[in-house]
């Protein structure tokens, strides 16, 4: 009876070895899958783990990155509490601003010209000497040029204007502000995941404007083009209650897929570094290559 039991675990070498074999093959066909998908879907991201804001000494600020991994419908945070903290949109508002300037026909396209009324607030916006001319719609936005946003607002209308943030889920969608800047003051509020959900609805084309509107608008928002990649993505700063407050929001989009992006940071307005403009991109660009996104 022992010698049977002892036949039946260890069989007959022929038999072990192709049983060998044939383990080998499927733990190796295993193995190869596995490695296709960490090539495809870096351990960060199969994992859906939080995400580090790199250490850069030229970069000493606080606030967070958001990304939004579409083929995997998750987000990846920096800081979760961060990215659902709203406020000021800043110049990212041009974004939704140039939507409902083409939806409403106070401009037909993007290169209609806007002309410069001759004046702006420079305690508010800065002195620009290179902007304070006539320019299309598209240079304004690329420019970021704050009168030129304020001569569309102004024939917009605050009442389409808060339609179209309601019916856009945009923030709290509150235009209640006095002035007409008020994207750049006031109470409208969005947060980081509140930008990641509005611009995906723009890729989809899922919001409240025409197909042809939205697709001028993901080409206007066109920063760079690599040998693989193109970034669509809109820059923001305000500057209120004693704070410098930067955004970089936008998404990067690839033929194996898409991925979007919100970065916020935010100095004392009393501490002066000329690289806070800079280092909502670098940062952003330094995570999404920590994740095999960008190169």
């Amino acid at each position: 009876m022992r010698n049977k039991l002892i036949f039946y675990f260890f069989p007959h070498p022929r038999i072990a070895g192709r049983i060998h074999g044939w383990l080998l093959s499927a733990i190796g066909r295993t193995m190869i899958r596995l490695f296709g998908l960490l090539i495809l879907f870096p351990p960060t991201l199969l994992r859906g783990q939080e995400i580090r804001l790199p250490e850069l000494s030229h970069c000493p600020f606080s606030g967070s990155c958001t990304l939004y991994d579409y083929q995997q419908k998750k987000f990846l945070c920096s800081d979760p509490a961060d990215a659902d903290m709203a406020s000021l949109p800043a110049s990212t508002f041009k974004i939704p601003n140039l939507l409902i300037a083409l939806e409403t026909g106070v401009i037909r396209d993007a290169q209609e010209v806007i002309r410069w009324p001759g004046q702006t607030d420079t305690t508010l916006y800065g002195y620009r000497p290179e902007i304070y001319h006539d320019m299309t719609a598209r240079e304004a936005f690329e420019s970021s040029a704050v009168w030129a946003f304020l001569e569309m607002a102004g024939k917009v209308g605050r009442d389409r204007y808060h339609d179209y943030l309601i019916r856009c889920n945009y923030g709290n969608a509150d235009t209640s502000y006095p002035g007409e800047d008020f994207w750049n003051l006031g109470p409208l509020a969005i947060s980081p995941k509140g930008q990641i959900r509005f611009l995906v609805a723009l890729y989809e084309e899922k919001l409240p404007f025409s197909a042809r509107n939205m697709r001028t608008v993901k080409e206007t928002m066109i920063t760079e083009r690599g040998n693989d990649y193109t970034i669509h993505a809109k820059t923001g700063w305000t500057r209120l209650n004693g704070l410098d407050t930067g955004w970089w929001v936008g998404y990067v989009e690839k033929a194996e897929g898409v991925w979007f992006f919100a970065t916020r940071l935010s100095k004392p307005r009393s501490v002066i570094n000329p690289d806070f403009g800079p280092c909502r991109k670098e940062l952003t660009k330094s995570v999404l290559k920590g994740l095999g996104i960008l190169k």
